[in-house]
This record gives C-alpha cells, structure tokens and sequence, in this order.
C-alpha cells in the first residue's frame, strides 16, 4: 500500500468546525483511495497546538483525534527522539534562506527515511524540497 505524509494542516482541517481547508483536504485524501499515513509525534504536538484555544469541547475532540490516530492501523506515527530532532536541526541550520518551522524539517526528514514523496499539507515549504503537496492552495 502506498504511504503519504500527514501534515498538520491535515489533521487540524478535518477536526476543527469551519476549517477553510477542511473540503479540499477531504477532497485530496479521498482521491488518494487506499493508502497508509505517516505523521509524527511532532505533528501531533504542533496539532494539538493548533486546537488548544479552542474551548473545552475542541479541546477533548482533539484529544480523542489524537488517539484515533495513534491507534488507527493505517496510521504510522513516528516517535519525536533525539535523533529526529537532531536531523530537522541539520535541516533548518542548512536552510538559513527559508522560513521552515523545526516541525517542517522534521517532518521532510522523516519523509526522505521512509521514501515518501507526497504531503497532505498545501504548506510551499514541502514543494521547495521536491515534494508533491496534495491540497491545493486556494
């Protein structure tokens, strides 16, 4: 089965009510037909982040999210370590030019170890390192 990236962007639109994303992503998920996720704790982090202003309802919809995700069998989540930090560290200390987040490096690192070419994000971060975003821009 083929394997796809899980950005954040991902996950926040298709939990937060009235996301601007939420139908495209949807849109771009489904088109993919079957395929395995990957995301990271770091991504889930950043998710949670994302949501965590948003009142006590939100709150626990993104609490529950988070552990469908971790316990979806289609779902890879990759532990945050020492070393995957260390790797998204090279990447943002080598790229002075951009304005990747950590996170975004991270997450392109651990892209290029599992062989993924293709991001649920419409983040231009992840095009300017040779990947396929998927969601498309409005």
């Amino acid at each position: 089965m083929r394997s796809v990236f899980a950005d954040t962007l991902y996950w926040v639109a298709i939990v937060r009510p009235g996301d601007q994303w939420r139908d495209a992503s949807t849109h771009a998920k489904e088109a993919l037909g079957p395929v395995r996720l990957l995301t990271t704790d770091e991504i889930l982090s950043e998710f949670l982040t994302a949501l965590a202003g948003g009142g006590e309802v939100v709150r626990r919809q993104a609490v529950k999210m988070v552990q469908a995700i971790m316990s979806n069998p289609n779902v890879t989540v990759l532990p945050q370590s020492r070393a995957s930090f260390l790797k998204g560290l090279g990447l943002y200390e080598s790229r002075p030019d951009k304005s990747y987040s950590l996170v975004d490096c991270a997450s392109m690192e651990s892209m290029r170890a599992a062989g993924i070419q293709e991001v649920l994000s419409n983040d231009h971060h992840f095009s300017q390192e040779g990947f396929t975003v998927l969601i498309a821009r409005g």
